[in-house]
This record gives structure tokens, C-alpha cells and sequence, in this order.
């Protein structure tokens, strides 16, 4: 068996029901990405929303539960690498440079860098995975310097569609 640039899967039997069940599963795999990322939209969505109002409010107007749910109960244990970077964008309302975001999870997660050579190219990296998840969103600020951004979910959903922008 042979693996063609398209990711097509060349039997030499010509196995037609092999081809149809990697084909659907490929189907199936590209949905659920696709579903994993709305619902990473989502969930940022809402911890954007309650995050905002525990900052209007104060955090006591969150149960322990809520705030382990939106990292800001201190647990003892660090978020993971990805979860932090998710955590800093989340938390800002504006785009950040890779070194923005390096100096807000040292100033947060110091944990979580320790055991990176380089943080700020593992934070490039997944930053960069992000913004291939559509969770996050890349561009260039006005010195040119390449920032990223949250993607949250629009509120207008009446057709059923998912519009994404950055929340304002």
C-alpha cells in the first residue's frame, strides 16, 4: 500500500470498500475538528463573558467552581502549556505580540515555562496551532509585528451560521 500526495489511500487490490470507509472516516474526522473548534469559540466566548463580569463585579460573585473553570481559583496546579496561552488571549482585549503573551503567563503560569529552552518559540508555536484550530486569530499591528487574538464567537446566530470576530 502506497500513500498518495492527496492523502488517497492506493490499494493494489483496488479494495473499493477499504477506499469508502477511509473516506468517510476522513469525512468524519474533518466535521469533528471542525466541532472542536466552534466549541473552543464557544467556550472562550463564555468564559470572555464571565470573566468580564467577575472583573465589573468582583470574583466573589463566583462560586469555587466557576472560578477553577475560568483559572482564577488557585488550585495548586498549573495549567498546561496550551491552556495558558488560551487563558492569556481569552483574558485580553487586545491583540499581543508572542512576547506579550511570554511576559503574561510568566507573570501567571510561571510554571508552565520552566521546561522550555526557548518559551518564546513554544509560545509562537502554539499560538500558531490556534490560529490553525480557528481559535485564535494573526495579524500585524501597526509596527508590523505579528499579533494574536481571540476568535470569540458573534452573537448573531438567527440563521443557524456562525459568524466569528474578535469580542470588542
Amino acid at each position: 500500500m502506497a500513500v498518495g500526495q492527496n492523502s488517497t489511500l492506493r490499494l493494489s487490490g483496488g479494495d473499493v470498500y477499504v477506499q469508502e470507509v477511509l473516506r468517510t472516516a476522513h469525512q468524519e474526522l474533518l466535521a469533528l475538528l471542525q466541532q472542536r473548534a466552534d466549541l473552543m469559540k464557544r467556550i472562550g466566548t463564555v468564559k470572555q463573558t464571565i470573566i468580564g463580569l467577575a472583573n465589573l463585579f468582583g470574583d466573589n460573585v463566583l462560586d469555587d467552581e466557576l472560578l477553577t473553570l475560568v483559572d482564577r481559583k488557585p488550585n495548586g496546579r498549573q495549567p498546561g502549556f496550551t491552556r495558558a496561552c488560551r487563558t492569556v488571549l481569552i483574558e485580553t482585549r487586545t491583540p499581543l505580540t508572542a512576547r506579550e503573551v511570554v511576559a503574561q503567563m510568566q507573570q501567571r503560569f510561571a510554571g508552565v515555562l520552566v521546561n522550555h529552552k526557548d518559551p518564546l518559540a513554544s509560545v509562537t508555536t502554539v499560538l500558531n496551532r490556534l490560529v490553525a484550530y480557528g481559535e485564535a486569530r494573526s495579524t500585524a499591528n501597526q509596527s508590523g509585528k505579528r499579533v494574536w487574538e481571540w476568535v470569540a464567537e458573534s452573537p448573531d446566530k438567527q440563521n443557524g451560521s456562525r459568524v466569528s470576530r474578535p469580542m470588542a
